[in-house]
């Protein structure tokens, strides 16, 4: 029989980024945490978490937060139905990149908080990485542009998320005073999300240009948008977050000809439990509200 005490701790690790934070979690002494996961690992005979170079889990150790999250979310549907059980709030913990928490998210999922009393944990991540954290375990559902779900898990296609090149009238003067070139963008200062942002890169590919180039690096959507007016470089905006600076035309198109719609898919697990379902199919009958409509790819 699994013991489930091993296997929070486990979960708290990850969940709280570390030992003495999952301590302060559970109510317990790091030393009773770090004593859990050496328990746990002399019953397996194997390591469940990676210490360095940053706290991971393991093979195994996913498989083991996998359980742990699904077992969640089944006893909350238990709880529903025997409240003498005990009571326990309502969460999910899901990996959402910061251009849909920035624009559509929210009016996605608002209404069905309210309705299902449901908490969220929202881990932010690219959209094209966030699959990563369910892979890991780390998560009940994500958004990300990956089609294919991983084991265990099912994927839908919620719509599209269409980018625009864009850049204040003064940087556009400056750095594209005859239009767009190739050797205009091999040099103007472009504003790139993060590490994993690979946006830019296919918009200038678009072009028939290629790295290296230019840019600032900036890991915050708000932020994105202030270093653009700020005449600090141009950038792939989603249309949604930026329609006032667009009609007040502190904003303008590099290019009117060209875009980027990014597919966002949903992934959640199969056997998550009744909320879990429930938010599956309030996205699905919501999301074209906001996205652009795609169709899947075969």
């Amino acid at each position: 029989m699994l013991d489930y005490k091993l296997l929070e701790a486990l979960a708290a690790v990850i969940d709280q980024s570390g030992f003495e934070r999952a301590a302060r979690h559970l109510g317990l002494t790091q030393s009773a945490i770090s004593q859990r996961i050496k328990l746990l690992e002399a019953r397996l005979g194997q390591p469940v978490l990676v210490r360095s170079p940053t706290l991971t889990p393991t093979a195994i150790g996913r498989r083991l937060l996998n359980h742990v999250l699904q077992v969640r979310l089944l006893e909350h549907d238990l709880l529903k139905r025997v409240p003498a059980l005990g009571e326990r709030e309502q969460r999910l913990r899901l990996a959402i990149n910061a251009d849909s928490l920035t624009t559509w998210w929210s009016d996605a999922v608002g209404d069905f908080c309210q309705c299902h009393d449901v908490l969220l944990d929202m881990v932010i991540e690219d959209q094209d990485v966030a699959l990563k954290r369910m892979r890991d375990g780390e998560v009940a559902g994500c958004v990300c542009a990956m089609q294919r779900p991983v084991q265990g898990a099912r994927s839908h296609l919620l719509g599209g998320m269409r980018y625009r090149a864009l850049a204040s009238p003064a940087y556009m003067a400056k750095y594209f005073p005859h239009g767009i070139t190739q050797q205009a963008l091999r040099e103007a200062p472009a504003i790139v999300y993060g590490p994993d942002d690979r946006l830019q890169h296919r918009y200038l590919e678009l072009h028939g240009v290629r790295d290296p180039f230019p840019h600032h690096l900036c890991p915050s959507s708000h932020g994105f948008v202030r270093l653009a007016l700020a005449n600090m470089g141009y950038g792939l905006f989603p249309e949604h977050q930026v329609q006032r600076e667009l009609a007040e035309g502190r904003l303008v198109d590099l290019d009117t000809t060209r875009y980027i719609d990014v597919p966002l898919y949903w992934h959640h697990w199969r056997h998550g439990g009744e909320t879990l379902d429930a938010l599956t199919d309030h996205l699905l009958a919501t999301s074209q509200q906001w996205l652009t409509p795609m169709e899947t790819p075969l």
